[in-house]
């Protein structure tokens, strides 16, 4: 890749800005419909956002890795397209991190699609090729014009996206090519259906690369990248189960009749293109005060936030070379094009295991989930007989399924109830009440961890669907192992609601790491980088350098974990019953007497263990108990030896 000084002096070279053409007349066969009259809520400017604006406080779900990966190709992209089309940007801290992902191991380069041998989906197959054009500054976009049912301008900072993704970004823009022929057949009829041109579905593709998993630091999801608030404004579901934002048939509906309002009310698309990305009432307003609809102008001046003054040029760059891709420089055999969506569609009356489904369709549990993207766990919603749930099977599956879900032994299924979170809870207590497994519940509810429990919250519990058997239970426990889930044995677990604040402190455990033994500390009340060096032998700038501490750091926070590799074995670290404790004094909370701690509510066998520097198997000795679950709070508790 060039280097940064060297694309800036190229992006420089396209010419001055020309005056602004008008606004070509509809095409043949484009008619305008009237728009529906929706009812539009307010959302911080006035006006419902679709994109990239923070909606309401959520609270992000635990991210699965096809999730993860889908979201960090649109922030390195996007982080990337700031350093190389922002004239005033400079490379920064957060703008090399993203970078620095891009590694040759990075499974964002090495992920391949099913390759396909038909043509990509085009309407426009039938027209002469475009020629290859080598002079972005001299080429007439007149003569392409009729080919498109959008308005297309040839700007300069459409000329500086052509080039961003011919170079900077064409591995990302290679494989949204690749990615739109599944999504173009089913979402461009449902635009044209509601009066839209169209090419108006090049807006999903610089929004999220046709992914149904992208999801924004905004909290935007889905292909059209809608925020929670404009989401249930135009009718996507959102809860415990679903989110429909990420559904590409629902949300296309969705992203239609927000984008008719937005056109309706600003009369031109790019303007209605603006709306969507910063929101309608902004783009009025900025109308008003500079007495002008012309969208190149308002950009001119100040009002626009640098990304929208981008957005308009990046959709006209990304639809010019999305049809024509060869016109401007690249080659058929960098995509590998995705087949259309195609699926059948079963009903189902009753919260269903994707894994049972899987099985009586005779398709791996992978096809069911990515062809409903919507759905947030393993399960598909509680329905009704009334109300069925719609689930997408791949296509010519869906007798097969009817024919063997009926044959299903009931031991074969899964149901679900649902469980709401109570202070003191932790996920051993819950899989026991309800007959089920700690691992099977990490896995329907996508948690990494058991202390992720937060009062309030709701687990979806799978319970054995037939009476003394649980053999459906038990293969979802060894897919969830296979897959690195992993419970924790109740006594380390922390019920929810425990307060935040750090109870280990001390040496925490020990740990061979090629051969060296390591300590991990949490800090204490008092604790200095000086005085943890000297206590495990080692020098600041050691504990500086393992732990990636920067030099101006100074305090350290109580509880904070510290990686340690001891200069010698430090007397005071010792291990008993699989727990490292320390014999230096610890302070102890008020206690009735010397030794003894009052267990209050909340605490564990555990975090006390921790506190006093003892193990739980010595406070279980001392104290008499078998089953550390049955401890009452307010038992007066023996923490030292007798």
């Amino acid at each position: 890749m060039p280097s940064f000084c060297l694309l800036l002096v190229t992006l420089a070279s396209v010419p001055a800005t020309p005056t602004a053409l008008p606004m070509p007349p509809p095409p043949p066969g484009m008619r305008l419909v009237a728009a529906e009259a929706r009812p539009q809520a307010l959302d911080g400017d006035d006006e419902p956002r679709a994109a990239e604006e923070p909606g309401a406080a959520e609270e992000p779900e635990e991210a699965s890795e096809e999730v993860e990966a889908e979201s960090a190709e649109l922030e390195e992209l996007r982080a990337l397209e700031g350093a190389e089309l922002d004239p005033a940007a400079r490379p920064n801290a957060e703008v090399f991190q993203s970078l620095r992902r891009l590694g040759l191991a990075n499974p964002l380069r090495q992920r391949m699609l099913d390759a396909m041998e038909e043509a990509t989906f085009r309407e426009d197959d039938a027209l002469p090729e475009i020629p290859l054009i080598t002079d972005l500054a001299s080429f007439d976009v007149g003569q392409i014009r009729d080919r498109y049912d959008i308005p297309v301008e040839m700007q300069p900072l459409v000329a500086q996206y052509i080039q961003f993704f011919q170079g900077p970004g064409r591995k990302w823009f290679r494989k949204w090519v690749s990615r739109s022929t599944r999504y173009l057949p089913i979402m461009q009829p449902i635009l044209e259906e509601k009066g839209l041109p169209r090419d108006t579905v090049y807006l999903a593709m610089i929004e999220s690369g046709f992914s149904a998993h992208a999801y924004s630091w905004a909290h935007a999801a889905g292909p059209w990248q809608f925020i929670s608030s404009t989401g249930k404004q135009y009718g996507l579901r959102q809860d415990f189960w679903v989110d429909e934002r990420r559904d590409p048939i629902k949300a296309t509906h969705a992203a239609a009749a927000y984008l008719k309002q937005l056109h309706r009310e600003l009369g031109h698309w790019y303007l209605a293109w603006a709306g969507y990305n910063t929101g309608g009432g902004r783009v009025r307003r900025l109308m008003e005060r500079h007495g002008t609809s012309d969208f190149w102008t308002l950009s001119e001046g100040r009002g626009f936030a640098q990304e929208t003054k981008h957005y308009v040029p990046k959709l006209i760059a990304a639809a010019l070379i999305a049809k024509h891709p060869a016109a401007f420089g690249f080659r058929e055999e960098e995509f590998e094009y995705e087949p259309p969506l195609a699926y059948d569609e079963v009903p189902l009356v009753d919260a269903t295991d994707l894994d049972a489904v899987a099985r009586a369709a005779g398709v791996p549990v992978k096809d069911v989930y990515d062809l409903n993207p919507e759905l947030k766990r393993w399960c598909t919603p509680p329905a009704s007989e009334k109300a069925p749930y719609l689930l997408r099977l791949p296509q010519g599956t869906g007798p097969k399924f009817a024919e063997n879900f009926k044959a299903l032994a009931p031991n074969e299924r899964l149901t679900f109830r649902i469980h709401k979170i109570r202070r003191g809870d932790t996920l051993s207590r819950i899989a026991q009440a309800y007959g089920s497994a700690p691992e099977a519940i990490l896995q329907f509810n996508r948690l990494k961890n058991a202390r992720a429990l937060r009062v309030n919250g709701e687990l979806a519990i799978p319970v054995p669907g037939g009476r003394g058997s649980v053999t459906a239970l038990e293969r979802h426990v060894v897919q969830a192992r296979r897959s690195g889930v992993k419970a924790l044995r109740p006594e380390e677990e922390i019920p929810a609601g425990t307060p935040s604040a750090p109870v280990a402190t001390g040496p925490i455990k020990t740990e061979v790491i090629n051969g060296r033994t390591r300590v991990t500390y949490g800090v204490q009340s008092g604790d200095n980088l000086w005085a943890i060096a000297q206590r495990f032998h080692v020098t600041v700038e050691d504990l500086r350098a393992w732990n990636e501490l920067p030099r101006r750091k100074r305090g350290l926070q109580v509880g904070t974990l510290i990686q340690v590799f001891p200069g010698t074995p430090p007397a005071q670290v010792q291990e008993r019953a699989g727990t490292v404790v320390a014999t230096h004094t610890v302070s102890q909370a008020p206690a009735s007497r010397p030794g003894v701690h009052t267990l209050a509510a909340g605490e564990t066998l555990w975090s006390v263990a921790q506190r006093y520097g003892v193990s739980v198997e010595d406070i279980k000795r001392w104290n008499h108990i078998k089953d550390h679950r049955a401890v009452p709070a307010g038992k007066q508790l023996q923490v030292a030896a007798p």
